[in-house]
Parts: C-alpha cells; structure tokens; sequence
C-alpha cells in the first residue's frame, strides 16, 4: 500500500510536472483483470514510471517491473528507488545461468502483473530492436496477456545521454493497446514479433499525427550519423606531388566522368554544370 501512494502521491505527479503527457487508448483495458505482462519500446529512463502512472490504477496495484540486474541491482542504495517506486526485480540482460531465473514466471503464477521491455535495453537512438522472445514465452506458459504500449517523445524529452528530462515540459504520448494473446500453436519468436509490429504500429500512428519523427526516421538518422562518423574517422588518401597541369583524379574513376563504383557511368552532371 506504501508503494501504491509513494507511486500515485509523488512519482506521477513528479513526472506529471516535468513532462506534458498524454495518454491514449485507456478505454482498450477496460473490465480486464488478472494477471499480464505489458510491453513497450524503450529509449529512455522515463519509460518504466510513465507506464506504470499511465496505466489505470486497478492494473497497477501490484505491477513489477524488470530492470536490468547489471545497473539497477548492483548496490542496495542503487536498487532503492526502483524498488521502492517502481516495485522493481532483477532481470539479467545476458541470459543463460542465473540466480535470478524464474522471478518473471513466479511473480505471474503468483498472480503479479510485469512489465518487461523485449528489446533488452534502451535504444540510444530511438530506433526500435527486435523484441527478445522471453516476455512472449511467458505469456504462452503462464496464459496471460501481453498488453502492447508504444512511447512516443520520451527518446527526446530524456535521451540515454541525459541525467533529467529537458526542461519546458515536452509533450510525451503513452497509447495503450488492446490485450494480445498468443495463437494456437503460436512459437515465442513468431508472437514476439507480432508484439513488436504492433508497438511499433502503434509508435508511428501516433508520431505521425503528432508532429514526431517515426521509428524510421529515428533509424535514417541513426545510420546518417554513423556514416558521418566513419568518413571523419577515414584518414585522406595522400595522392603525393602533382606535376604542374595535372589534374587530380579519385583513384577509380575518370575525371569528370563516372564514379569509383561504375567507372563506365557517364550520366552525372559535372561540377561545372
């Protein structure tokens, strides 16, 4: 119950007051009850407190979070935050042998509601990863339901490289989606994906209506960012002395005509043009 108010009295209107949120879709969980798991993307620290404060009380009574074993839990004073307003348990990112194995599908069997991010760990881009197939497992094992949530803006109102969000409360969406269950003789990676390209359906709906850039466009950035680093990181070619009247020329290519790729490609418009 100390949690409960710690998480309604302080943690939510904390955030409340640093970020305009908005949330979406509540009306989807309607009459359900029991036991889940919820899952969503996840770039930024803001993501656990805005989803557990965004889902409806009665479904957050006694929801636990997964947090990663490697950051979280490696000192009692570490742990102390998340587990206090977060109603935190050690999750190991590695997988394999663990003395934390088997907490995720105890807390279900006992009743408890989880929340898991699939992709393992937060996104320093805002692109989405594949989600994991553990959380999905789980579902199919323990016959719950995956509850699908999409956060839109937390990547940029509190990138992985900053400590708090930004200031001028940036708008955030949280859009709820309808319980998904797994098919008959659905495999864990097959309904594992399927939560994904609903979270991610979910994500781009949303940021397209919003005015925020898609998980696309958080990629292309991603990808431009990282030829830009690698063409300044690549040392010039020393072509040595020029003689008086000789033109210089990209090894590959004809000089004003074609490229290092297709030295035959005579279509390109030259410099002078």
């Amino acid at each position: 119950m100390a949690r409960f108010i710690a998480q309604r009295g302080f943690m939510k209107p904390l955030f409340w007051s640093m970020l305009n949120v908005h949330v979406h879709g509540k009306r989807n969980l309607a009459g359900m009850s029991g036991p889940y798991i919820a899952v969503a993307n996840h770039s930024s620290h803001l993501d656990g407190p805005l989803v557990m404060a965004s889902l409806p009380p009665r479904l957050t009574r006694y929801l636990a979070t997964g947090a990663a074993a490697d950051y979280f839990f490696t000192s009692p004073t570490k742990a102390f935050a998340p587990v206090m307003f977060m109603n935190a348990f050690p999750v190991e990112r590695g997988g394999g042998r663990s003395k934390h194995k088997g907490l995720s599908g105890n807390l279900l069997t006992e009743g408890v509601p989880i929340l898991l991010f699939p992709e393992g760990t937060r996104s320093r881009t805002g692109a989405m990863a594949a989600f994991k197939p553990g959380p999905a497992a789980l579902c199919i094992s323990r016959n719950v339901p995956a509850i699908p949530i999409a956060i839109v803006g937390a990547h940029l109102a509190m990138p992985t490289t900053s400590a708090l969000p930004k200031s001028g409360r940036p708008d955030v969406h949280i859009v709820l989606g309808k319980p998904m269950w797994a098919e008959k003789g659905e495999t864990a990676r097959k309904f594992a994906d399927r939560m994904h390209d609903q979270v991610l359906r979910m994500h781009d709906s949303m940021a397209l209506a919003t005015g925020f850039p898609t998980i696309a466009d958080y990629a292309a950035e991603a990808e431009r960012q990282k030829v830009e680093k690698a063409a300044a990181e690549t040392p010039a070619v020393d072509q040595g002395p020029v003689e008086d009247g000789a033109p210089r020329t990209t090894p590959g290519t004809d000089a004003g005509k074609g490229t290092a790729a297709d030295p035959a490609a005579d279509d390109h418009t030259t410099d002078e043009a």
